[in-house]
Parts: structure tokens; sequence; C-alpha cells
């Protein structure tokens, strides 16, 4: 249905910045919504950041003030700015994307997930 490829996950350290991007293909009718997730080592997956069709964010309260989510909803394409990054945002960083997919002549709701990136923040 929908196709989800992050990018941008690499080794950085401590008080740097990474930007992550999220790529939807596929016969997208509509995004509703994108989100960012992550799961540390032997963690539950947890939120980080979400952003809807209309630019209203929402984030987890550790990383606010120090992530920014956005979107070019032209390019069906979410990305997620990670200023003063910590140890403890290591993490695989995964997207998700909610929407309506054209499945022959109708449409459809899909729920779709990236296949995540790492990204490792040294002390």
């Amino acid at each position: 249905q929908v196709q989800l490829v992050e990018s941008g996950g690499v080794l950085v350290q401590a008080g740097g910045s990474l930007r992550l991007s999220c790529a939807a293909s596929g016969r997208i009718f509509g995004i509703l919504a994108m989100g960012w997730y992550r799961q540390a080592s032997g963690k539950q997956r947890e939120l980080v950041a979400t952003i809807d069709e209309g630019g209203t964010t929402n984030y987890a309260d550790s990383v606010k003030g120090r992530f920014t989510v956005s979107r070019d909803n032209a390019k069906n394409t979410a990305y997620l700015q990670m200023n003063s990054l910590k140890p403890e945002d290591t993490a695989v960083y995964y997207c998700n994307a909610k929407g309506l997919v054209l499945q022959n002549i109708a449409v459809e709701s899909f729920d779709s997930w990236g296949q995540g990136t790492q990204v490792t923040v040294s002390s």
C-alpha cells in the first residue's frame, strides 16, 4: 500500500544535531498525520513527535525545545530536526503515517511504518 523510507540516522556526539527524513510513496490519496517514534534497546517504542495535515504538532516532554517535526505535503515527506542531542536519545527512530490510499476505485485508510533508522549519540 504505502511505503515509508527513513534516512539520516548516524552516530553523533552529544550536543550535536541531526535531521531525519521520512518519504512516503504509493497511491496516496492524502496523509492525515505523520509521526516519529523511537525504541531504545530493551525498551518499548515511544512517541517522539507528530504533525497533522494542518501542521499541528505534538511532542514528547523529553524532546520539547530540542526537536522539531515538519512536513512537506507536496513531497509526502516528514522531517525531524534534532538539536542538543543527548545519549538518552540513542534509539531506532521509526516513521509512521496515517491517511488514505487509492485501492482500485476505492479509497481506504492506511497506517504504515518505516523500517527504522539508527541514531546513536555518544557522550
